[in-house]
Order: structure tokens, then sequence, then C-alpha cells
């Protein structure tokens, strides 16, 4: 079971109130009472500045993949059979792949690295992770609440890893109305498998019967056994 950790000291402005980029505020810190407060208020972190500033965002429309809507052509589920899929045995090394400074857009910075570290020690942030006889073909990694899994980031070192380890991560979430991905913003990418928008209101109307949900049983990365 993960660890709840000390409450925050911030309070949070609603998610209803973000400006016309989705952010809410700027300011607070990455602590995990910090962040799960906010996951569970609608919101995500985000650096701004190169000085890192933190924003904390609430898209209209936000990213969003429903179990039900996953779409997996047949030459993806062919890719699928190439891939050994494994839950946090590679936490950090996920983490660092998705925070390569050459990557284009990357906004993973130390700060950030450390806080989802620290929240994977906590038991709350997971890896989803595709090996093949290389090694570490792609992954992502997120938040787990429930039914409801705030993706953070994923790559892939080869054709069609990261997409296995998102399917491998819907299929461990199982389907029904209390289970639901969190993109972010629903990209070209994530929407070619089935990823839509919905409005701010509806992501927050559905949120506390998301995080109130019964969450998957995840890898425990010491024991290797389900926990």
């Amino acid at each position: 079971m993960p660890t709840e950790p000390p409450t925050t000291t911030w309070l949070f402005p609603s998610a209803s109130t973000a400006d016309g980029h989705g952010v809410v505020g700027i300011g607070a810190d990455l602590d995990p009472g910090t962040l799960l407060t906010a996951y569970r208020s609608g919101l995500f972190p985000m650096p701004v500045e190169q000085d890192g500033a933190v924003a904390w965002w609430s898209p209209d429309p936000r990213g969003v993949l429903l179990p039900s809507d996953l779409r997996v052509s047949r030459s993806l589920r062919r890719s699928c059979r190439r891939f050994e899929v494994r839950f946090d045995t590679a936490f950090a090394e996920v983490l660092e792949a998705c925070a390569d400074p050459d990557r284009q857009y990357r906004w993973i910075d130390v700060q950030m690295a450390e806080a989802y570290t620290e929240l994977h020690r906590l038991g709350w942030a997971h890896s989803v992770e595709a090996w093949d006889d290389e090694g570490l073909a792609g992954g992502l990694y997120g938040v787990s609440l429930g039914g409801l899994f705030a993706g953070e980031s994923m790559f892939h070192r080869r054709t069609d890893a990261s997409k296995v380890a998102l399917i491998a991560l819907v299929e461990l979430l199982g389907t029904g109305g209390d289970r639901l991905v969190d993109v972010q913003w629903a990209t070209a990418h994530l929407a070619g498998l089935g990823a839509s928008e919905i409005t701010r209101d509806d992501y927050l109307d559905r949120l506390p019967g998301l995080v109130g949900a019964v969450g998957p049983n995840w890898v425990d990365p010491a024991q290797g056994v389900a926990s």
C-alpha cells in the first residue's frame, strides 16, 4: 500500500479558475503531499520558466484515454509479442530517458525528477516498461490514484515500445467507469491509440469517483510480486 505523506501547507485555487492556457497558478513546492493534493484537485505540475518556476495546470479540454476506447491495430498487437512488459523494475531508468535533454520539448528538470522519485519511493508513482533482448526499449511513468493513472511522460528507443507499455497499463487498470488514464493533452500520437478530449468540468466531475476507486495491483519493485 502507498504511504500517505504529510499534508501540504499550500492551498490551491480551484481548477475551474485556470486561465486560457490552462494555468491555475505558479509557485508552491513539489513535496509529495503537495503533488498528491494537486492531482486529487485536477491539477498537474509543469515548469514554465528556465529559472525552475512550476506552473499548475488544468487544461480545457483535457486529454484522456478511457480503457474501453483503446485502439490496438493488428500490427501493434504483433509488436506486443516482441517485448516483455515489466512494472516498476526500472523507474529511475524510465524517468532518466523521459528527461533526456536531447528530447524535443523536454520539460523534466532535476526538481521534477527528484519529486517523482520520492513519489515512487512512497508507492504512488509507477513505471511501465517494455524490454527486449537489447534492454529497456521504451516505457512511461505517472501517478496512480485509485482508478486514475495520471500519465506524465513516455519514451521509446525501438518502434512501438512506448505504445506497448501504454497497452499494458490499460490492461492493468481494467475497464469500467472508474478507470481513466489522464494524458493531459490528446496529441495526434495518443489519439491514434484512442485518446480523446473531454471538458474540464467533465474531468472534475469524474475525479472523485476515480481517485476513490480501488486501484490496480502494482508490482512491488523490491519483491517482484503483486502488492
